[in-house]
């Protein structure tokens, strides 16, 4: 089978769409169409073609998304499918092929992240699962907190329709964001669009956005969007549910705040909290935390497009002088050994001909790129080979970071 993968042009974004809606058995409505173009760059938009069939599409959004030590520019991966007529017939490959080389040719981001609609997918295209999430499920009667939990006197709760409160969650989430790594910079558009749209398609049967902010006299400090589905004893749901979306906050008091005004909220037996970071302090607040009835899974995935450039991108935790051989079949211009030293001032990596130190796949290094996945695991699993003992933990020890990577919000 002969497939082709090139960019779009504008006149093409309705085609584009149509294949990506097919791919994700979606549906999507012109509102949601026009505000998702809104946040797109049509020159970042890739289709595949069976001759003259549109059949894959792919695309990538400009981020700046914390790393270790600070923000850096990102390529958000989004966008990516397959017609189910073409499945399995290297669409996919061609897709992530060509945007993995035209990452490297034009140098604007030197890594890549995604979120994966399947699991099993990314690994062989380079990227590793460099962060993970929780999900909580909350009862209402077991959410009492211990009694060390903080407060602060000087904290009041103000409820305010979320369109009215753009600039109080920037305040919080710009504050909180240079700190996790994960978590990326957010436009006007993008908030509008993304965060705040409220339509039917978005309340997926659910009641309306909602929103809390914590503040004192100087501003917001935490908040909450939400969303409420309504107790009905003719659908044989008695109780109603808290759905969390978001929750931040600037300080401990705020923090807790803003979970206790969700966890009370009235007429509703349960909080259900999706892709929650997996060092949430809520399971420090709770008196039980075996309340939370937590489940565990994977939320972002990082690709190194240039090994050299995203090393030196990021902050280590400790001291390390190794040299690490990568193995990366899909772009050659990675594999082969790296001097990594994060002694002496700023990180360097250069090529070296020295003997490997450590050899691991790409998707393995992608994975620890964030700092929330030590590498002991990866080698217990048989997939980093340690030929100088002590490296190993040497060069874990260096890329590990606290807090946790999350990145909370799906692109």
């Amino acid at each position: 089978m002969s497939i082709t993968v090139r960019p779009i042009e504008e006149s093409e974004w309705p085609e584009f769409v149509a294949v990506d809606d097919e791919a994700f058995n979606s549906s999507q409505t012109p509102e949601i169409t026009d505000g998702w173009r809104e946040i797109t760059e049509i020159d970042r938009l890739l289709s595949a073609f069976d001759g003259d069939l549109r059949v894959g599409c792919a695309g990538a959004l400009s981020f700046r998304m914390t790393v270790p030590g600070g923000p850096i520019p990102v390529a958000g991966v989004t966008a990516v499918g397959v017609l189910p007529s073409h499945r399995r017939r290297g669409v996919l490959t061609a897709l992530m092929t060509r945007q993995l080389h035209e990452l490297h040719e034009d140098g604007r981001e030197a890594v890549a992240a995604l979120y994966a609609s399947q699991a099993g997918i990314y690994g062989r295209f380079g990227y590793g699962r460099a962060a993970d999430a929780m999900s909580f499920r909350i009862p209402t009667h077991g959410s009492a907190f211990a009694r060390s939990a903080p407060s602060d006197p000087g904290l009041r709760l103000r409820v305010v329709r979320p369109a009215d409160a753009l600039a109080d969650f920037r305040r919080v989430y710009d504050a909180v964001r240079p700190g996790r790594p994960g978590l990326y910079a957010r436009s006007d558009a993008y908030w509008r669009v993304e965060i705040l749209s409220d339509t039917e398609f978005h309340r997926g049967g659910m009641g309306p956005l909602r929103c809390v902010v914590a503040e004192d006299g100087e501003g917001a400090r935490g908040y909450a969007l939400f969303r409420v589905r309504s107790g009905s004893t003719e659908h044989d749901v008695p109780d109603g549910e808290v759905r969390l979306l978001e929750l931040f906050a600037s300080d401990p008091a705020a923090y807790a705040l803003v979970w206790r005004s969700v966890l009370d909220r009235d007429l509703c037996s349960r909080v259900v909290a999706e892709r929650r970071p997996v060092d949430d302090p809520i399971m420090h607040l709770l008196a039980e935390s075996r309340h939370l009835n937590a489940v565990w899974y994977d939320d972002l995935w990082v690709r190194l497009v240039d090994v050299d450039r995203a090393l030196v991108s990021r902050a280590y935790a400790a001291p390390a002088d190794v040299v690490v051989e990568v193995e990366d079949e899909v772009c050659p211009w990675n594999a082969g050994r790296w001097h990594l030293k994060t002694t002496g001032g700023e990180p360097s990596c250069e090529r070296s001909d020295a003997p490997a130190d450590i050899t691991l796949p790409v998707d393995v290094l992608g994975a620890a790129y964030l700092g929330g996945r030590p590498l002991r695991a990866a080698a217990d699993a048989g997939l980093v080979r340690e030929h100088r003992p002590g490296a190993l933990r040497e060069l874990s020890a260096a890329m590990a970071w606290d807090p946790a990577p999350w990145g909370c919000r799906v692109f």
